[in-house]
This record gives structure tokens, C-alpha cells and sequence, in this order.
């Protein structure tokens, strides 16, 4: 059975009230346990409160642990730690530097207090004073995981990517925080990170997940995903969130969650040494690319890919963003991309006030645009390519007019049989670098340079037309002259489809059209759609601005 953990704030003392709204909370859900982060005593501590709580006066309903948090244990307390005594009933103390695995099972890996500046090397010769020490933080990393880590301090740049911690206008500078907890929850990929907030204020950041997937031999445990979360001291003035509960699910996450971003802690140099974070693919899953990765042992048989349910690029999926899909089709849809390449400002100059980058998803979950692909739902792939060819004319039409023909487009697809859910993904382009050649160039420049090899030109529908894995391209512009008219009165265009087939030999990078496209645009502070943190209500905004300008184009209406 899953366990359902209560977690506190800073309680500071207020030990009657606070374990008394546990106690009615415990009533209705019945608690696994409960934790407290920060203080669970005050520097001013109420002697009458602490008493009661020693005497078993002050009723604790379930399980409940704590550590020291910034301010020093009573003589009473520690006093009962050292003796090995029960400090209460159902209060449990954690240590200051401990790994502690529940009656549930539930894995806590925990360290209180604050950096000891004044202790260079080794650990703590004691465990309830309220500082810690680097040698305490390294030893926890021989922990290797944890359901959840318990920190009085922050990890740094936790709050790094975070759309949450721009809108809040988090105070990062007054926030106690140290690389080497950013480097331990790194380590650890836990499931929960708590801290205390040294205000009153809460934060929860969007979940985020390692740059570097697992490696094959682990692919069916998932995803590691980290809920970083910080609570406001117990009845806070500012009546900010000073509780949460959640049910520890240990289920293996297949896709990112909603909203998630790349971990904060990604480190481009160190990742560069193994392999880069963004090959990893812009899919939203992080299976990566590991097909081609020889290994001298016996390969383990691969975990089925996820189902429709799990599917982000499915309709079906109960947790795929809908306020991202624009228009839907008989056969496919038109969504608009997580963590666009463009920004809303990128092509304000011509017309555009939206990223632009849109995805064109077949319905079916399928890996492949082919027949077989199909035949099990019984849907034709002629069909579902034209109406996904529909959706791609209609946005180079818009996009052209809405522009007066200073932007074109780009489209690719990547076929792969490991696919998950294909689909194309679209892009503006200035007009005037398709009408050069310069988009042409630029794909077939990096192909040449990370040896992949050569596009060619070739028109094609499905791929039963082209064996084995490939990267297409269509490349679209108007012919100057025809900008008015934005591609409806069928003006004169500039129009090339390339296509590179991927050796299997090789590995491709699943990045490579968003790299070459981040050159011509300018943008490779955005190569990496995870660095690229959205509120749900920028997104929307896109959406919304997007709507008004494809009205005319949709033919879904």
C-alpha cells in the first residue's frame, strides 16, 4: 500500500496547535506518517508546551519525525536523545546526518542545521546541534537514493528554470542555500525534497528530471523525478502554506509530468564528457537515444514502450496538457510546442506576436507514419498523412500572410521504429533565409560536421516509401513579390523536402533540426526545450494568440 505522508513547516514551538490540526487531519486520511521540516521547537520555546509534550500530554495520532533545524534543541530534548529515550509518543528524531527507511518502507535521507563555516574538514562529533558540516553532506551520497530528502537547507539554483519562482519573485538572495545539497539531491534523485523557508512564504517548483537518462540496463525503472518543495513556518502571519500531504507513489514514471523542466542542476561541461543533455530528445520522453550503444555484457530485454495512457503526444492521455492543443482534426492535431525554440518576441518584427513552433500529432498512437503502423486501428496512413500535410499548408499560409511574406517555415519529422508517438514539429523562418538557401545549408553543414551524413532532395508521403529510420525536412517560402497574397491564391513559392537516413550504426542526435535551427534564428540559449520554463499562463497566452491568427486557416472549424 502506498504511504500517505503529512509534512509540516516550521513548527517553532506551537506544539499544541499544530499537532492538534494533525490530529483532526489524521482523523479523515489516516496518515503513514508525518514529518517535520525546520523547527520543531522555537528559540523562545513555551516551557508549559514543551513540558506537556515530554509528559505524552500533547497527543501526536501518528508517527511523526524531525531533525534540528536552525535553532538548538532543548537540554530536555537532547537529554532524551543521547539517553536513547522516547522523546514523546509517536515523535521520532531523525538525527542531524541520517538514513532512515520507514515501517512503510519509505527511504528518508536526512541533513539539519546549517553549514558549519568554521569545521573545513570531517563530520559532526554530534548529532543535535544545529549545524552541519561538507563532510556530513558527502557522506549522505552513500545513501545512492531516497524516497526523500530532508534538508534545512536549500539546494542552490533549485529556483533556476523555474516559471513558478519568476512569478513568485522568489528572494533567492535571502534564501540560505549550498551547491553541495544541490550536488546531494543531484546524487540521490529523490522523489521529494523538503526544506524549510526562512520566511513566511511557500515555494513548490515545477518537478524536474536528470538531464542524463538512465542507461539500458534500468530503462524500465523510468524516469527520476524530484518535487522540490519548501513550507512556510506553522500559522504564519502571511498565511502562506504551512502543510502538505501526498501519497509516495513508487510507480516507475514513464514521461515527464506535466510542466516539469530539466533538472536546475544540469552542469553543460561535466554532461559534455558523457553525452549532452539535449540528445536526450525533444520528444518529452527521456528514453534517449541508447539503441546504439554497444555494451559487452548481455543486453536486458527492453521495457515496452508506454501505452496511449502514458503517451504524451495521445489525446487519451488523462495528464497530457490539453490548454496546449489548438485545433483537432478527424485524423491528427495541431498543439503548440513545450518549451518553444522561439520566443513571442522572436518574429514580433514580422508580424508574429507567438513563438510559432507548433506540433502536428497523428491521433492513433503510432511510432510511424506507415501502413502496418496503422493496421491494428484499421485507420488509413494515405489519410492521416494528408490531413497532417493539411495542417502543415495551412500554418505555412498563415504564418506567410500573417508576415506579408517575410517568413517562411520549416517542418521535419523524424521516423524511427523506437518511436514512441511520431509527429512533425513546425517552425517560422525568416523568408529571406530560405530564398538564400541558408536553411538548406545550415542542415546540411551539421549533418557534415558530426558526420551523420547527406540530405538529399526527395518528395515522399508515408514512410513504406523510405526503408529504415530518416530525418525529413520540408523547407517553404513565398517567392517575393507574392506577400500579400500569403500563399492563398496559390502564389509562387520556394518549396524543398530533404531527407537523411539515419545509419544505424550511428548515433543520432534527436536534437539535431532543433540545434540547426537555433543557429539561423539566433537562439541557442534555447537549444534545450527543457531550459525553457513557461507558466501555464504564458502558454496559454500563446494559444490564445495563436487561435486568433490560424482562425482563418483552420479548416477544423
Amino acid at each position: 500500500m502506498a504511504a500517505k505522508i503529512f509534512v509540516f513547516g516550521s513548527i517553532n514551538g506551537q506544539l499544541q496547535s499544530a499537532f492538534s490540526k494533525l490530529s483532526t487531519l489524521h482523523a479523515k486520511n489516516v496518515f503513514s506518517f508525518a514529518i517535520v521540516t525546520g523547527n520543531l521547537f522555537g528559540e523562545g520555546q513555551d516551557d508549559e508546551q514543551l513540558t506537556a509534550l515530554l509528559a505524552g500530554e500533547i497527543q501526536i495520532p501518528c508517527p511523526t519525525y524531525f531533525t534540528v533545524g536552525t535553532v538548538a534543541l532543548s537540554a530536555q530534548v537532547i537529554e532524551r536523545i543521547e539517553k536513547d529515550e522516547e522523546i514523546a509518543p509517536n515523535l521520532h528524531y531523525l538525527g542531524k546526518r541520517s538514513v532512515t527507511k520507514t515501517s512503510e518502507g519509505v527511504r528518508i535521507v536526512t541533513l539539519g542545521g546549517l553549514l558549519d563555516p568554521a569545521v573545513v574538514v570531517g563530520q559532526s562529533k554530534e548529532q543535535h546541534l544545529p549545524f552541519h558540516t561538507e563532510g556530513d553532506i558527502k557522506s549522505l551520497r552513500g545513501a545512492n537514493n531516497a524516497d526523500i530528502l530532508l534538508t534545512t537547507v536549500w539546494p542552490s539554483d533549485v529556483w533556476k528554470n523555474s516559471a513558478k519562482a519568476r512569478e513568485q519573485n522568489l528572494p533567492t538572495d535571502a534564501i540560505p542555500s549550498s551547491q553541495a545539497i544541490a550536488d546531494l539531491c543531484a546524487h540521490l534523485k529523490p522523489r521529494y525534497h523538503f526544506t524549510m523557508s526562512p520566511d513566511n512564504f511557500a515555494f513548490e517548483r515545477e518537478p524536474f528530471f536528470p538531464s542524463e537518462p538512465r542507461g539500458e540496463e534500468d530503462e524500465d525503472k523510468g524516469l527520476d523525478v524530484t518535487r522540490f518543495i519548501s513550507l512556510a513556518p506553522w500559522a504564519n502571519t502571511a498565511k502562506a502554506k504551512s502543510m502538505y500531504a501526498f501519497t509516495l507513489n513508487r510507480e516507475a514514471v514513464l514521461s515527464p509530468p506535466v510542466g516539469s523542466t530539466l533538472t536546475p542542476f544540469y552542469k553543460p561541461a561535466a554532461a559534455a564528457q558523457k553525452r549532452t543533455a539535449d540528445e536526450a530528445g525533444f520528444s518529452r520522453f527521456a528514453n534517449g537515444n541508447h539503441e546504439n550503444r554497444r555494451r559487452k555484457h548481455q543486453r536486458r530485454e527492453r521495457s515496452p514502450p508506454p501505452g496511449p495512457e502514458r503517451c504524451f503526444f495521445c489525446l487519451s492521455n488523462p495528464n497530457l496538457p490539453t490548454h496546449m492543443v489548438c485545433s483537432i482534426g478527424e485524423e491528427a492535431y495541431l498543439a503548440t510546442a513545450k518549451g518553444p525554440l522561439p520566443s513571442a518576441e522572436t518574429f514580433k518584427a514580422q508580424g508574429l506576436d507567438f513563438p510559432g513552433h507548433l506540433i502536428i500529432t497523428p491521433t492513433p498512437h503510432i511510432p510511424s507514419l506507415n501502413v502496418a503502423a496503422l493496421a491494428e486501428s484499421g485507420e488509413d496512413v494515405k489519410k492521416t498523412f494528408k490531413e497532417m500535410t493539411r495542417f502543415r499548408e495551412s500554418l505555412q499560409g498563415m504564418v506567410s500572410k500573417q508576415s506579408k511574406g517575410k517568413l517562411g517555415a520549416v517542418t521535419w519529422e523524424i521516423n524511427r521504429a523506437r518511436n514512441i508517438h511520431v509527429h512533425w514539429q513546425f517552425m517560422p523562418v525568416p523568408a529571406e533565409t530560405v530564398r538564400k538557401g541558408l536553411v538548406e545549408a545550415g542542415f546540411q553543414v551539421l549533418a557534415k560536421d558530426t558526420n551523420i551524413g547527406k540530405f538529399v532532395s526527395k518528395e515522399f508521403e508515408t514512410a513504406d516509401e523510405v526503408p529504415g529510420d530518416y530525418l525529413r525536412v520540408w523547407i517553404w517560402a513565398e517567392e517575393e513579390g507574392d506577400a500579400e497574397k500569403g500563399g492563398a491564391d496559390g502564389g509562387q513559392v520556394i518549396s524543398k523536402t530533404l531527407l537523411l537516413q539515419i545509419d544505424e550504426n550511428v548515433r543520432f542526435d534527436l536534437q539535431f533540426p532543433r540545434k540547426v535551427m537555433a543557429k539561423l534564428l539566433g537562439e541557442e540559449g534555447r537549444v534545450i526545450w527543457q531550459d525553457v520554463g513557461q507558466s501555464v499562463e504564458e502558454e496559454s497566452q500563446d494559444v490564445a494568440a495563436f487561435r486568433t491568427a490560424f482562425k482563418e486557416w483552420d479548416f477544423t472549424l
